[in-house]
């Protein structure tokens, strides 16, 4: 647990997080909201509801005397993937959800926040009720990243390609340091998250981890480099890739990464189509790609534990979500957090002792530790106080809607 004095207040940082979800959809039309462009988008409005339920399923149903639920309806529509919690609306329906309407949805915020807060306030010093409700609001962030870049994926879509805001700032030009590899500590080391504050499941056991002689990049590959790549004919050359991803980019004809235009002068972004800038980080590329890439450049991509150690002393700062860009950009090195999301070569698989959180709370991570890959660092769409070295995220290989980038790796020592 964090100190006492470290804790974040649970009512003013519950207001704080429901804050922000709200405003990220400020921009949005009720029709915008609906919409579901592929299984893995869920509609904004779906969004604000499965946040809201788990509040209400986790928190206030078991400790809020005589709570009442809004509609007994929104458990079945709103559960995500809960089994023990009981049956749920299949995720590639969600965008058929019309109703409820979105005034309905705020309407249930509403009653949820209320009940929250007459929680918070009669219960403040309850450490179970504190630990919920904190995990509720860090699964908010979560989604409040997801529900920007589905907006995203749904608007690039549509034939007008809209913005989510005209009024995203544009970031300044900055000139990015040459590509260089550094030398990172071999031997055992301590992966995990340190029991001095909030974590997820998957960061425990903290433990040791054996790490050979490597180097890492000292930033992110940038889209002039990324570039490079597709002008020297990576996508068509089967020897840099992996079997899957050879399968993959020819079922669907991938040739750059996603949002790209086919001249390779503009992407799709949330401030809407602009032109790409050289110098800032590629993303929206799959781990196949990010692969690729690494063989044709004569290197590999970093384990998850070389990333985490190399990370460890780094301040948790850089081109996050309170940035107001919402898309990558060109920075200052070393930097490990935000921009996109960085793929590793990782399965994403439990710690040695791994125990994942009891009751239905246990389905949070732990039963999707099977063919995914380990990401980390955060995007430029994750909240600050959010991303820690030790946070695990997870991908499909062949996922491009998120903000995923890379860094490289190599064994060995300069």
């Amino acid at each position: 647990m964090l100190p006492a004095d470290s804790v974040p207040d649970p009512a003013s940082h519950y207001h704080d997080v429901r804050g922000t979800t709200l405003l990220l959809a400020a921009n949005l039309q009720p029709e915008d909201m609906v919409v579901q462009s592929m299984p893995d988008v869920s509609p904004t409005k779906w969004h604000l509801a499965h946040v809201t339920w788990f509040f209400e399923r986790f928190v206030l149903e078991p400790h809020l005397e005589n709570y009442s639920r809004f509609d007994d309806e929104y458990h079945y529509l709103f559960n995500s993937y809960y089994y023990t919690a009981g049956e749920m609306h299949a995720r590639p329906r969600r965008g058929l959800l019309s109703r409820p309407t979105l005034s309905d949805i705020l309407d249930y915020r509403s009653h949820v926040d209320a009940g929250m807060q007459q929680l918070l306030q009669t219960r403040s010093d309850d450490a179970e009720i504190a630990q919920l409700t904190r995990l509720g609001l860090n699964h908010e962030q979560q989604h409040q990243e997801l529900l920007l870049t589905d907006i995203k994926h749904v608007f690039s879509c549509n034939p007008l390609q809209p913005a989510v805001s005209e009024s995203l700032a544009t970031p300044p030009a900055v000139a990015v340091p040459g590509h260089a590899f550094v030398n990172g500590q071999s031997g055992l080391v301590k992966i995990g998250a340190p029991d001095d504050g909030f974590c997820f499941d998957n960061e425990t056991p903290r433990h040791d981890a054996l790490l050979h002689p490597h180097r890492i990049g000292n930033r992110l590959i940038t889209n002039g480099e990324y570039r490079e790549f597709i002008a020297d004919g990576g996508y068509g050359k089967c020897e840099l890739w992996l079997s899957d991803g050879w399968a993959t980019i020819n079922e669907r004809d991938w040739q750059r990464p996603l949002y790209w235009d086919e001249a390779l002068e503009t992407e799709f972004t949330l401030g809407g189509r602009r032109e790409i800038v050289d110098s800032a980080p590629v993303c929206h590329v799959s781990l196949y790609e990010a692969d690729a890439f690494a063989r044709w450049a004569g290197a590999r991509l970093p384990t998850e534990f070389e990333w985490e150690h190399d990370a460890a002393n780094e301040r948790v700062a850089g081109n996050l979500l309170d940035s107001g860009y919402w898309h990558p950009v060109a920075g200052a090195t070393p930097q490990f957090f935000g921009d996109a999301w960085e793929w590793t070569s990782s399965s994403y698989a439990p710690y040695p002792g791994f125990k994942p959180l009891d009751g239905s709370l246990g389905e949070y991570n732990g039963k999707f530790m099977c063919n995914q890959v380990t990401v980390r660092g955060g995007s430029c769409v994750t909240a600050g106080d959010h991303v820690r070295a030790s946070y695990r995220s997870f991908f499909y290989p062949d996922a491009r809607w998120q903000f995923l980038g890379f860094r490289l790796a190599g064994d060995g020592h300069d």
